[in-house]
């Protein structure tokens, strides 16, 4: 059973903060009308809505408009996220959103070509998936022997290292993509996974950077902006198992 967190939290807000505006309108007069002093005992019901109420509406606060933790779950940014990486995530870069809903409300800036993005998955909502954006709306974006095109122009790659004993072979790269350099692996095992795609208004191409070891827009198609969670800026702790102890050696800005 899939929990639905954000609904969960607005749900509680509004709750316990119900419960103490009804206090402040009505119960609270009640309760002096009756007893003739102001310091009456409060219901346990009212002193638990009144001491969660502040720190609820301050969490949904900042993880819906400010900023959210993710953890990474698979290793499709490889070499950039590693498994276990904690991530933050800045949910007000794109634009402010309505919780759960999920409505644009103000527009800030607009996903550039090769940002690291959460967006929630195209078939399961309830799912949050991080990939790199390769294809703004109206490019045309192929893949062809493992080999990224956009708007017919290669991008350039530069070999950095052979991974051995990994079998196939594997490369880490340098691809150029735009403005940002960044890291990609890619092993030497045949493509199968050629396609040639483009890019339909209000939506995005993602890729991940595990580029052999991805589900990702090459196989599911395009995000639509709606579904666009927020941009990865920072990795602040690694843990990727439970009997181990954290590390903090990863912890840096996502490029």
């Amino acid at each position: 059973m899939e929990i639905d967190f954000p609904l969960i939290l607005v749900s509680a807000v509004l709750i316990t903060g119900a419960i103490w505006l009804l206090d402040i309108i009505w119960l609270a007069p009640t309760r002096k009308k009756r007893s003739g002093d102001e310091s009456s005992q409060e219901p346990a019901l009212v002193e638990y809505a009144k001491s969660f109420f502040p720190v609820l509406f301050i969490v949904l606060v900042l993880r819906s408009f400010l900023y959210e933790p993710f953890q990474i779950p698979s290793g499709s940014m490889l070499p950039t996220l590693q498994i276990g990486d904690f991530i933050l995530v800045n949910k007000y870069h794109y634009g402010l959103r309505l919780p759960v809903l999920g409505t644009k409300v103000i527009s800030i800036n607009e996903p550039e070509r090769g940002d690291v993005m959460v967006f929630k998955f195209p078939e399961n909502h309830k799912i949050n998936y991080i990939k790199r954006v390769i294809g703004l709306p109206g490019d045309r974006i192929k893949y062809q022997n493992k080999q990224l095109f956009i708007n017919d122009e290669p991008m350039a790659q530069a070999l950095v290292a052979q991974l051995p004993p990994a079998s196939p072979r594997i490369q880490l790269l340098q691809e150029q993509l735009g403005e940002v350099n960044h890291s990609i692996y890619k092993n030497m095992a045949p493509a199968f996974d050629s396609g040639e795609w483009v890019v339909p208004e209000g939506h995005y191409f993602m890729m991940g950077d595990n580029r052999d070891n991805s589900n990702d827009s090459r196989y599911w198609g395009f995000v639509p902006d709606q579904l666009v969670v927020g941009r990865a800026v920072l990795v602040w702790m690694h843990w990727d198992k439970f009997w181990s102890l954290p590390s903090f050696a990863h912890v840096g800005s996502i490029d």
